[in-house]
């Protein structure tokens, strides 16, 4: 994950393999493999290998390996060298050293860091929610983006899931009317604040970047909020199936813990970049 201050940047590398071992549970496979599905939508059939994708708070490296086999070269960017160790693990693992590439920078140093319309393909997962100024960000990433035909995804914590975590899945009613107006919440895996989004407040921030929504999904509904009877082992391909379905319909992803925006640079240039 991408981070701005020293207290931050410790939380965050003593989270590594905490991260790691979430990715693990039904929760982290899910926000994963929903993420990466829709993503795939908009992936060229043809030509993939001369495809350039960026990685933006890369984490473990799951999602750059899976989006690497499938033909792009893929950069990694992480202000952690934990996180970064780890990521090198799990693309040495996968036998992809030479389709992936590494970065350590902060989101805020990308203009430094790469050439200005650079990348078909940029992510920028579970990242936003912790960076000072999300806009700026944004702006920055838009200027990496080859021209109007590159795509950006981004997944950001939703507003709306944190009201029905604190109802459903803690029974705290008070909480959840708090969560209604909330713009930050609290972040249990690293401890600390974390920022919440509205689907219709990303999407502003999308356009004051100059980037254009083409596709807007839900991610985990209701898989959070599965009672027992439910096994995560033997039932995961069908909850995975229902997630896809429910995050594709607006009525649904308006209340989904997290909100996937994929959007196209818009076609007056952008400045920045080097």
């Amino acid at each position: 994950m991408t981070i701005t201050t020293n207290s931050d940047d410790e939380r965050f590398r003593a989270g590594a393999e905490k991260y790691a071992s979430y990715l693990e549970t039904r929760e982290g496979r899910l926000r994963m493999d929903l993420t990466f599905l829709n993503l795939q939508e908009f992936l060229p059939v043809e030509n993939r290998e001369s495809l350039r994708a960026l990685d933006v708070g890369c984490g473990t490296g799951a999602m750059a390996v899976r989006l690497a086999q499938l033909g792009p070269h893929v950069t990694v960017v992480d202000s952690s060298f934990a996180m970064l160790e780890i990521a090198k693990g799990t693309v040495r693992k996968a036998g992809l050293e030479g389709k992936v590439g590494f970065e350590n920078s902060t989101a805020e140093e990308l203009a430094n860091s790469f050439l200005a319309g650079s990348f078909d393909f940029i992510l920028c997962h579970n990242l936003l929610e912790y960076v000072d100024d999300p806009t700026s960000v944004l702006a920055g990433i838009a200027a990496l983006m080859r021209d109007s035909s590159a795509v950006f995804s981004v997944l950001v914590r939703n507003q709306a899931g944190e009201v029905f975590k604190a109802a459903l899945g803690a029974g705290d009613l008070t909480a959840a009317e708090n969560n209604l107006g909330a713009g930050w919440g609290q972040e249990s895996l690293y401890g600390g604040r974390v920022r919440l989004f509205t689907p219709e407040g990303l999407e502003t921030m999308l356009e004051r970047a100059s980037l254009t929504v083409i596709a807007m999904r839900g991610v985990r509904v209701i898989a959070d909020y599965l009672g027992p009877a439910t096994s995560c082992a033997s039932q995961y391909q069908q909850v995975l199936e229902l997630e896809s379905k429910l995050g594709a319909r607006p009525e649904f992803a308006a209340v989904a813990r997290y909100t996937h925006c994929l959007a196209r640079r818009t076609s007056q240039p952008i400045e920045g970049g080097r």
